[in-house]
């Protein structure tokens, strides 16, 4: 099976549609897709990725279904989330549960707990991070509402995967029936991270840093079909933009 993971175009995050801009390049995608024999387009719920994932869907016949838990993510201390009307409600539209728990004896995060900004920090003032699967039990993740969307998506991909013959074993994938399909996925920089980082088994603190999705960028993701057999899932492109002629470069701001 090939996984294709498109990132939705450059957004109106107040909208939460694209901008114009954002329209051209999701019509540059869909020229860029169109020999991909899709068996099935699946997209965030969100406006900004089914509105890109519209173009692609276009004149094939398939109507978008829709993954309720790749929403993008949230972040933020859990002590605020649970007595708040933001990051609380944007948790619970996916299902994630927010709770306050050891959090109240622990200080504030930094950065309103941004994860792209943690992730910076610890990768470069605490290197003993750099590709531990501890990263979860850092200060900056252990209390941070990103965490729970991470296991919250991780067990919901798994799933999503089984569907398609594919069952987490050993931290790969048993190939329980063949399945020659490619799907394509739209979704976000956050909630694809998550997805990635869990699929290769690498830390989501080092996702963050080294694989950061650009906008309508295109990574793929193929898995073995060797019935019975454990599938070692192999990336065969990645963050691929040369479809893209105007895009914003992306920095990382300091403000929620």
């Amino acid at each position: 099976m090939r996984l294709v993971f498109v990132r939705h175009g450059e957004p109106d995050y107040e909208h939460d549609c694209l901008t114009e801009n954002g329209r051209v390049q999701a019509k540059s995608t869909a020229v860029r897709l169109a020999k991909e024999k899709f068996s099935a387009i699946y997209s965030s719920p969100m406006g900004r990725a089914r509105e890109t994932a519209s173009y692609t869907a276009q004149g094939r016949g398939l109507d978008i279904k829709i993954l309720d838990f790749m929403h993008e993510i949230d972040w933020g201390d859990v002590r605020d989330a649970a007595g708040s009307d933001g990051a609380a409600n944007n948790a619970g539209a996916t299902g994630v549960d927010v709770k306050s728990g050891s959090a109240q004896s622990e200080p504030k995060l930094e950065y309103d707990g941004h994860p792209w900004i943690l992730g910076y920090k610890l990768l470069t003032e605490e290197p003993e991070y750099i590709g531990s699967p501890d990263w979860r039990n850092h200060r900056y993740f252990k209390n941070n509402i990103c965490t729970q969307y991470y296991d919250k998506i991780s067990k919901k991909f798994d799933e999503f995967l089984l569907g398609y013959g594919l069952r987490r074993k050993n931290n790969l994938y048993l190939c329980e029936k063949k399945c020659d399909e490619t799907i394509a996925l739209f979704a976000h920089g956050g909630s694809g991270s998550i997805m990635l980082s869990h699929v290769l088994n690498f830390p989501f603190t080092t996702a963050l840093m080294t694989t950061p999705f650009g906008v309508c960028s295109i990574t793929i993701i193929e898995f073995g079909v060797d019935e019975g057999k454990l599938t070692i899932p192999r990336l065969e492109l990645f963050n691929d933009m040369n479809h893209i002629e105007k895009f914003k470069k992306e920095e990382i701001k300091f403000e929620k």
